[in-house]
């Protein structure tokens, strides 16, 4: 082979990054060596992999249909590098979780999994979904567990367990006794709402599509339990997935509105690109995933096991 893992990997690295300098950081190597793998990479087989706008790389089509057979090459390469050194088949995974997911069920799941999979090592980040959707596509993530839509070409997107949202206040705010709410009581209140691009905030919007633009935001917040904290305080009322909200309904702290007049179903979706090598770690986690929400309702009905 004209080829060498190593640039390869480099490749990949730039890919991800845009960027030779941030690409040098992440293999662990000068900005000139890198630049030099990656031209004596292009220099063998007489191509082009990049279009370069200054400092900044970009992909052309050879480059992009290059990307998914190079990553999922690697990812064989790790594999065979850990049975040799004797290490279990699972390997590792790259795991993206989106906020409400990741917060209340991503840790427990992660945790029960890696009981019955000690070998396999799970790198877990905690963003809100388009950003976890930009990864998957990048090769960045193995896997996503998301809320809300997803519409990329390249990735699959498969149901994994219905979701509900709740409109809430605090127990002391004037919506909290009122039996029969009207739309116009919603579109009157003051709301705590999470930010553009986040799976609740798309569903909550759609919701409220024929309404939103008499609606007052009084705050945008990135993390659920800083909107929860806001509403308890009687700041507005807000609405996010009832699998946050179940221990605080429980206790009273909060108090859920009513509101038969809005769809606020969706659904939390299992994601994976396309074109990505499944590895051993990738297939066992899906199926565990599929496993724990057989003949479940929603996914405030899940039952997992509290972390120690």
């Amino acid at each position: 082979m004209r080829y060498t893992l190593r640039q390869l990997e480099i490749f990949v690295a730039i890919a991800r990054t845009g960027s030779v300098s941030k690409a040098a950081e992440q293999v662990a190597l000068s900005q000139s060596a890198a630049s030099t793998a990656l031209a004596e990479l292009e220099r063998q087989f007489d191509c082009q992999l990049f279009d370069r706008h200054g400092k900044l790389l970009v992909l052309n089509a050879l480059g992009k249909s290059l990307l998914p057979a190079a990553s999922s090459l690697l990812t064989q390469a790790e594999e065979i590098e850990q049975l040799l050194e004797g290490k279990a088949a699972l390997g590792n995974l790259k795991l993206g979780a989106t906020l409400t997911i990741g917060n209340y069920l991503a840790i427990l799941i992660v945790s029960e999994f890696m009981q019955h999979h000690t070998e396999c090592h799970i790198d877990l980040q905690v963003k809100n979904t388009q950003s976890i959707l930009q990864q998957i596509a990048g090769y960045e993530l193995d896997l996503g567990l998301i809320e809300g839509s997803c519409h990329h070409p390249e990735l699959i997107a498969e149901p994994w367990m219905d979701d509900d949202l709740a409109v809430f206040c605090a127990p002391e705010h004037e919506l909290a006794q009122k039996k029969n709410i009207a739309i116009e009581d919603l579109t009157n209140a003051t709301w705590i709402l999470r930010e553009q691009g986040s799976g609740t905030r798309e569903t909550f919007d759609h919701a409220m599509r024929h309404h939103a633009s008499g609606l007052k935001v009084r705050l945008e917040l990135e993390h659920t339990e800083a909107i929860k904290r806001a509403v308890e305080s009687g700041l507005g009322i807000g609405c996010i997935s009832r699998l946050a909200l179940r221990d605080a309904f429980r206790r009273g702290n909060l108090i859920e509105i009513k509101t038969p007049m809005l769809d606020l179903r969706r659904q939390f979706l299992l994601v994976w690109h396309k074109n990505r090598y499944q590895t051993p770690a990738i297939t066992s986690f899906l199926d565990y995933c599929r496993s724990l929400t057989v003949n479940l309702k929603t996914s405030d009905k899940i039952l997992l096991p509290p972390l120690s």
